[in-house]
Order: C-alpha cells, then structure tokens, then sequence
C-alpha cells in the first residue's frame, strides 16, 4: 500500500425527510443562492416547489440556472457563473443528478475567476477560488455529491474534459433516496454501471497489499449487482434506492483508491465516445468495461480479474485465467440483464470516427494503470466495442 492523505469534508445528510435541513444548511453560507438544476423533473415530482418554500421560509434570495443537460456544457457553466457574479451569489445549490452538481462546481469556481471557466479543463489556470457548493441528489451514479471533482463538455471543441480542486467539495449534500424513485430504467441501470466502473477503476490496480480496499470495493460491488435489479423491478423500493445511492457516495470519495494506483482507462476512452455522441456515460462504460476486461486480461492480470470472479460472483473456478473469464462472461451477462446496449453500433457510434476517439485518448500518453494502453490497443478495444461479440470472443479465447 502507497502512501496517501485523505480528507473528505463533505457533511451527509442521509435519508427521508432530511430537505428539511436545507435551509439551515444554506444560512451557514450565506442568503443569496443560485438554483442549478436540469429538466422538469424536479419540478414533476415537487421537489422544486419544497425547496422554494424552504428557500422563503429561511428569507433565502435567489436566482435559478435551469436545463442543465447529461454531460454538462460549458456553455451552461459560463451563464451560471455571469449570473452568480450579477447577482452577488453566496451558495451555489445543485438539485440534481451528477451532472447537475458537476456544472454546479465549475459554476461556483468560475465565479471567483475573472477568465472563461473553460481555462481550468486546459491547465490554463487553476482553481485558486471558489463559491461554496452544496447539493439535494435525485441519482445515484457518479459520487459527485462527495468528491472534489467535475466533468465538462465543450461542443465547440468536441471535448469532454476533467478537473478537481479541494475547493469543489460540496459543504454539504442531502441524499434521499425517495427522490431517486422517479428515476428512469434506463436511468437507473446507467447510473448503477456508472457506480460500479468507479470501483472497477480502482479496484483493478497494480499496487499490491490493499487487501481492506478491495474487501471495500468487492462488498460494493455486490451491492450494485444485488440492488440494481430491484430498483428496475421496484422504482419505490426504498431499500435498493438507499444502499445504491450511499454506495454510489462510497465509491468515489477517496476511501477505495487510497494508498493505490488506479487505472481510470476506461473512463478515457467513453470520455471520448460522450464528447461526440452526448452518450449517457454509464451506457457507455457498460459497453467497454467487458471489452476492457477482455482485453487486459495476461498472465500478469489474471490473479487480480480472477480475484474479482470469484469474490464477486462466487465463481467456482481454479484456474485463473478461465476464472477471469467466467468473471467477464458473468459482468457482461449482467449488463445485458439490466437492457443496456451491448455495442457502440447499437448507439449509433460511427465506425469512421473510432480512430479519431482512440487518437484523442492518448494524445497525452498511454492509458491506465492496471495495463498501460497505447493508440493501438485503445483502438482494438474500440473495434471490438463497436462490432459487439464479447461473448463470442469469450468463447473462442
């Protein structure tokens, strides 16, 4: 195990009926808060009208950013950060899933910046500053609520990019799970592959001696396989909503990938596919995480893959390769079982445009850390992930 810090400063509010701290929360910080959230949902399931009537009970002033789309623009940012400079914003307030709380962070640091937010994705400057930011999560998937971290898209560039700051943790975030009920299928599949690739990412790792982090990661894992069937079969059941969000929480707030390398390949290469194709991220990890496998797969990495197959999905097998395998097979099984697409064909992904995305990865350098990844073999994984025969390929290995 490496060396690590970790300080996760984010207050949890956790479970039914905790909007009613809201206003408490909001008063530490200020009266003046700009509302950041994405469609009409919120507004469907009334939780728009609870916050107003928190925010008039509290005498809390604001302003609103609405529309905020999956994979965030740069374009929403840039507004949400004139409006809080015009305003003399305090608090900026995401309702929302993870890209809603994503633009809410980069809205809250390019208010404090007197250049165009888009210089913190291209190193031309960092996140010196920022607006407090707090959180009310609506879907389990990306840990945004609890980490220091954000992912923007730049259509102009054809770009999605990421950055972080200790600054960009949430002060505080309310989770609870009944405004995860009117969450979609498709949705709530994408959403539970987007919490299992973070523990993927740092699961498969080279560093040796983290035995309590993969326990960790192992235990979440099964939660994700246990309760994300419910919660397509049962949207109102609250006990698979609550554990798949406090694990998506869990998953990517430093605790899994403290003291480890970790590999983040995957989540290179989809950053790629959404850039061009606004593809719902964790559609897209479920297409390439088996091809990933797949393809990583050696003598070197069997153990650890094998490791997962038999910790994870009880595979009886003694060999570690073949038990790599079955853990595969059983991985992709899984995302099938939950109606997601098997292929980048199927999501309209264009055979043309694969070496331009396997370029783009690598332009910085090889991918990963479980195996390093060059231009070639991100563009096998590609080809692969588009023609869609993983289970063939599983076969015939």
């Amino acid at each position: 195990m490496l060396n690590f810090n970790i300080h996760v400063p984010t207050r949890i509010r956790f479970g039914r009926g905790k909007i009613a701290d809201l206003g408490e929360e909001i008063l530490n910080y200020g009266d003046k808060v700009l509302l950041v959230y994405g469609g009409g949902s919120i507004k469907r399931s009334g939780l728009y009208d609870q916050v107003l009537q928190i925010f008039q009970d509290n005498g809390i002033d604001h302003v609103e950013l609405s529309g905020v789309q999956p994979n965030p623009k740069i374009s929403s940012v840039r507004q949400g950060a004139a409006l809080c400079k015009e305003h003399d914003v305090q608090l900026v307030l995401a309702v929302g899933g993870g890209s809603t709380i994503d633009c809410a962070k980069i809205i809250a640091a390019g208010a404090r910046y007197d250049g165009d937010a888009w210089d913190f994705f291209t190193c031309k400057a960092r996140i010196s500053d920022a607006l407090p930011v707090g959180t009310v999560l609506t879907l389990a998937a990306t840990g945004s609520e609890m980490n220091p971290n954000a992912v923007i898209n730049n259509d102009d560039t054809e770009q999605k990019l990421g950055t972080g700051s200790p600054l960009l943790y949430p002060r505080f975030s309310i989770l609870d799970p009944e405004y995860s009920f009117t969450v979609s299928p498709e949705q709530t599949a994408a959403g539970t592959v987007d919490i299992m690739s973070h523990i993927f990412e740092q699961y498969f790792s080279p560093t040796p001696g983290t035995l309590v982090q993969n326990r960790l990661a192992e235990a979440m894992l099964k939660t994700c396989i246990h309760y994300g069937p419910i919660a397509l079969a049962q949207p109102d059941n609250y006990e698979a909503r609550a554990n798949l969000m406090w694990t998506s929480s869990l998953a990517l707030n430093g605790i899994l990938g403290a003291g480890k390398r970790t590999d983040w390949a995957t989540h290179d290469i989809e950053h790629e596919i959404s850039a061009l194709y606004d593809v719902t991220h964790g559609l897209g990890l479920a297409i390439l995480i088996p091809y990933w496998m797949h393809y990583v797969l050696d003598e070197q990495t069997a153990p650890r893959l094998a490791e997962y197959a038999r910790n994870v999905w009880e595979i009886d097998e003694s060999e570690d390769i073949a038990a790599a395998r079955a853990g595969i097979r059983k991985t992709a099984e899984f995302f099938k079982s939950m109606n997601l697409a098997g292929s980048l064909s199927e999501i309209g992904v264009e055979a043309e445009r694969l070496a331009e995305m396997a370029e783009k990865a690598t332009s910085q350098g090889p991918l990963g850390a479980f195996r390093k990844l060059e231009y070639q073999d991100v563009l096998n994984i590609l080809q692969a992930a588009y023609d869609g025969n993983i289970f063939d390929a599983l076969k015939n290995a």
